[in-house]
């Protein structure tokens, strides 16, 4: 929660009542001074989390506006620089998602209403909201975050606080504090868990999936969740696990290629293996084990899994990377559409693939992980310690948080979703001007949302 300040506006031009001055003058300068305005300033704690957003804010995605007017009147659909979003500002916000043309918040719960979304809801992606009245069409796009009722949820049991979000294309799952995972929109794929239903209306008959208990352990609980385009991942505190969803290019790492409708364990080379994150944005997978070492599966037609993998475009369950060796112990990892990027424990960031890699213009393709010069990164004589702490990757662009808090960014510049104000592509590493310290981002398809702490 912000506090604010409260201080009366200065009097420009302020003429003293005096012995000379007549009673009506007086009483004119009494109301005069009873109109100063009250200007408000937010001081900020350590605590204050904001949120910033950019990109295309057209789809109602950036939940920058409040109203219909105001839409129309602002003439534009792009946030080319960090805009701080209005709703966050007196709410503690947990977690934030980018979808494909949507946004999801976790909040501290207040009145039940810890999940919201804005953007995008052809699906019910981010839940079902309607004005009153029988007749009365549900909303196929919101331009303000809304609290996303939980009504629908099979069961009508207690929902529990939201802590973490994921957002895929037309899908999303939120996680809450006891391991227990709700998923929202589209199901045709099977990537919210459940049982496909043939032309199933996800717009006027919204369900709510809820998942628990996977692999049969109430002493497991999830406590990760990630999202592709249209499959889903859930990590548990042992470190096991499951997906389920679309796997025409083996995304789902089960071992065959179609659908898969019931969240299943991932094993392959993971089997035994303790996991700590899993990434993938589009159909290569990525997952990270607490031993620094990295698994991977899904589309590897550009080099993304291995370079000698032309006549096997597509791995269908998980193996060892082990050309990752030479990049030493990696801590984060992320994968877009057609690249992978690592991170090492000596805050060094290395990419492979094919599109925007950070090298420069002319450099389109890489087939092995190669470092990306860490001076572009905050790294210099005057500040040789600064090392990269996370990375993030959307479909075609990338970002990189390094541990002053400072953002960068590369890649394909939709609509602006790389926060440098113009719309060009950035072929390396630039920090974004975001007037705060940056946690975490999430890259959408073309918008961006930054989490962040006030500088104190």
């Amino acid at each position: 929660m912000i506090r604010v300040l409260r201080i009366p506006a200065q009097i420009v031009r302020y003429q003293p009542a005096c012995k000379y001055t007549s009673h009506a003058r007086r009483s004119v300068l009494r109301q005069d001074q009873s109109k100063i305005p009250v200007h408000e300033y937010p001081i900020a704690k350590s605590t204050d989390t904001r949120v910033y957003v950019w990109g295309l804010a057209a789809t109602g995605a950036l939940g920058v506006q409040t109203s219909l007017k105001k839409q129309a009147k602002a003439h534009t659909d792009v946030v080319q620089h960090p805009s701080r979003l209005n709703f966050a500002e007196n709410r503690d916000i947990l977690d934030v998602a980018a979808g494909y043309g949507f946004s999801v918040f976790a909040a501290k719960c207040r009145n039940g209403k810890s999940l919201w979304g804005t953007g995008i809801n052809t699906d019910s992606q981010i839940g079902y909201h309607k004005l009153g009245g029988q007749h009365r069409k549900p909303f196929e796009l919101l331009i303000y975050p809304a609290p996303i009722d939980f009504a629908a949820v099979e069961g009508n049991e207690k929902v529990v606080e939201i802590v973490k979000v994921a957002a895929g294309r037309a899908h999303h799952l939120a996680l809450g504090k006891e391991g227990v995972v709700y998923a929202f929109g589209n199901n045709a794929y099977g990537q919210c868990g459940r049982d496909i239903v043939k032309d199933e209306d996800y717009l006027n008959a919204p369900v709510i999936n809820r998942i628990k208990d996977l692999g049969g352990r109430q002493d497991d609980p999830v406590v990760e969740v990630d999202c592709g385009q249209d499959h889903s991942f859930f990590l548990t505190e042992s470190g096991r696990l499951y997906s389920c969803g679309w796997s025409d290019d083996g995304q789902t790492g089960q071992g065959t290629f179609g659908l898969v409708s019931t969240p299943s364990s991932v094993e392959g080379d993971l089997k035994g293996e303790k996991i700590c994150k899993v990434t993938g944005t589009s159909d290569t997978v990525l997952a990270l084990n607490d031993k620094g070492e990295v698994f991977g599966w899904g589309n590897t037609e550009y080099g993304q899994l291995a370079t000698d993998s032309d006549d096997n475009p597509q791995i269908n369950f998980p193996l060892h990377l082990d050309f990752l060796k030479e990049c030493g112990k990696i801590t984060d990892i992320a994968a877009g559409g057609s690249f992978c990027l690592a991170l090492n424990e000596n805050g060094d960031v290395f990419a492979w693939g094919y599109g925007i890699l950070g090298f420069g213009p002319e450099v389109g393709h890489q087939p092995r992980p190669t470092q990306i010069p860490a001076t572009l990164f905050g790294r210099n004589d005057f500040n040789p310690n600064v090392r990269v702490r996370a990375i993030s990757a959307g479909l075609t662009h990338c970002g990189a948080i390094n541990d002053q808090d400072d953002l960068y960014m590369w890649g394909h510049n939709r609509y602006g979703c790389l926060g440098f104000g113009h719309k060009q592509d950035q072929f390396f590493p630039l920090k974004v001007a975001v007037s705060a310290r940056v946690l975490k981002i999430s890259c959408g398809v073309d918008h961006t949302l930054a989490l962040c702490k006030a500088f104190v």
